[in-house]
């Protein structure tokens, strides 16, 4: 998965999406977010569900254990490692979402230069992505250390023959049980593993070159190109 994703339409359209009764404690705002081009380090709407209730709140994509400043903050775990392997054992149990309109990859073209291309459910609903991080504290300002990362799957010899990892993309009911606190490891990781949403869900096209810049925003980012 290419480290570039949209997030355009509001928070209140996300949540109602994936169906969650209970109020929000919002901390994002009410607006259309209007993040056509967001790219790693970003602060984005993620979604997690804490004892009060549905958090929406603003975080880093990126995310590291205090151990390992040596290196750049992932933006990306593989499943087939996450929930075993010693870098991100703390914030395995801190499951969360991360809703999206739609994700970039770059293929090469045939001038060898890279094509960006768009991908998003056919249906044009919100992508709900698998994330784990480390999330603000009830009623406590943001931490410097606070972050998240996106699971991403083999995508089974490159989905839609662009790229070989994709974010586990998770469907509404999914996305419910990934959330809850209750729902056990084992069950986490079996979602994570086997339940993904299949290509089959998606669309995509190319989009304008511009979107390499991520200082370049706007709708027309995510327009079809010839």
């Amino acid at each position: 998965m290419c480290g570039r994703l949209s997030q355009y339409r509001g928070i209140h359209d996300f949540v109602a999406a994936l169906s969650i009764p209970d109020a929000m404690i919002n901390h994002v705002g009410d607006e259309p977010l209007a993040r056509y081009n967001a790219a790693p380090t970003t602060q984005l709407a993620l979604l997690h569900l804490e004892d009060d209730g549905l958090h929406a709140d603003t975080v880093r994509w990126g995310w590291r254990p205090h151990w390992a400043k040596d290196r750049p903050p992932p933006i990306n775990a593989r499943v087939e490692k996450v929930a075993l392997g010693p870098f991100f054992r703390a914030i395995w149990p801190h499951r969360a979402i991360v809703p999206i309109d739609n994700w970039f990859e770059w293929v090469e073209a045939t001038d060898k230069t890279k094509q960006p291309w768009l991908i998003r459910r056919k249906d044009r609903e919100p992508v709900f992505c698998a994330a784990i991080g480390q999330f603000p504290s009830r009623g406590a300002e943001p931490r410097a250390d606070d972050g998240f990362v996106i699971v991403t799957a083999d995508s089974a010899g490159g989905m839609l023959d662009i790229h070989d990892r994709r974010p586990i993309v998770l469907s509404p009911e999914l996305a419910r049980e990934w959330l809850d606190p209750a729902t056990p490891r084992e069950r986490a990781e079996q979602i994570a593993l086997m339940q993904g949403e299949s290509s089959d869900v998606f669309e995509w096209h190319k989009v304008d070159k511009a979107v390499g810049n991520s200082r370049n925003q706007g709708a027309a980012l995510i327009e079809k190109v010839a």
